[in-house]
């Protein structure tokens, strides 16, 4: 059913079936259509209401990773389509009057006024899901760090708001597609990494978690900053070699390659390393939002 692609980090390249993150973006937008009928309390004024807000967005993450799948979309494009599907996320924002303002670690409280609907949420969709869709490639590492910051923003959700329910039952099956990516027995493409980084952006914004989002996708930001600087300044792109099951690096241009670089490491050391990165910042993001809470 799905088209097969060769697993470019394992002896022998064996084939592995393809976007099966078409299948979260199906679950999901069922689960968020299913909790929209079943729970009239979360509709707000005009008929809004999060769950079809975060279906619409997620569908067209999909959408657009799809498009990439097919049509290898060029990096200038990919960059900014997502703006389009800002475009729901500010009409939310909006019709519920949200907070406008964030409060920054050792800069403080910075209220952006109307600028926060038409600038900052454009921006935290482009992106999030632009850094998110950057930093994979390997079994495990396009599923399992997004696994880890979506469920960090559910639990700093969850203290002050039931909004994290929105994401139960899309979080259950993205975990079920983890399991199966990090055992090299699928890959979720394009469709998948654009629609749950979507799902991150998209969710950070209705439940109000800004601030944990800025601090747990912080890995992600570093490694598409190293990414875009190289290209943007010496024209090349972040290569890893593959030799006896190990991967190495001779430079410094992303993420992947700076905790290769001349150190010989296994596709599965990478995930872990990278992964409990992402866990130690979205710890932090954890414990700055519970104390921000308590004082």
């Amino acid at each position: 059913m799905f088209p097969k692609v060769p697993d470019q980090h394992k002896t022998g390249k064996p084939l592995i079936p393809n976007g099966l993150g078409v299948l979260y973006v199906l679950f999901t937008t069922v689960c968020l259509f299913l909790f929209y009928f079943l729970s009239g309390g979360h509709q707000v004024q005009s008929g809004i209401s999060a769950p079809l807000t975060l279906a619409v967005c997620i569908l067209f993450g999909g959408f657009m990773g799809l498009l990439d799948d097919w049509m290898d979309l060029k990096w200038r494009y990919k960059a900014f389509m997502p703006l389009i599907a800002a475009l729901p996320l500010v009409y939310f924002a909006i019709a519920m009057n949200a907070r406008t303002s964030i409060t920054l670690p050792f800069i403080g409280f910075v209220d952006f006024g109307v600028w926060y609907f038409y600038i900052i949420i454009p921006l935290i969709v482009m992106i999030v899901t632009n850094t998110v869709n950057m930093l994979g490639g390997f079994n495990g590492l396009e599923t399992s760090c997004p696994a880890i910051v979506l469920l960090g923003l559910m639990g700093i959700s969850a203290l002050t708001s039931s909004s994290y329910l929105l994401m139960i039952g899309p979080i259950i099956f993205w975990l079920i597609l983890t399991i199966l990516n990090l055992q090299g027995k699928i890959f979720v493409g394009n469709s998948g990494s654009f629609a749950i980084g979507m799902s991150i952006a998209s969710f950070a914004i209705i439940a109000d978690v800004k601030i944990g989002l800025l601090i747990s996708i912080l890995p992600y930001i570093f490694n598409s900053s190293l990414i875009l600087l190289t290209v943007f300044f010496t024209h090349k792109k972040a290569l890893i070699t593959f030799k006896d099951d190990k991967l190495e690096s001779d430079h410094r241009r992303s993420l992947v390659t700076t905790l290769t670089y001349h150190r010989p490491l296994t596709e599965r050391k990478i995930v872990i390393i990278i992964s409990a990165l992402v866990a130690v910042f979205t710890l932090i993001a954890f414990i700055y939002s519970f104390i921000s809470i308590l004082f």
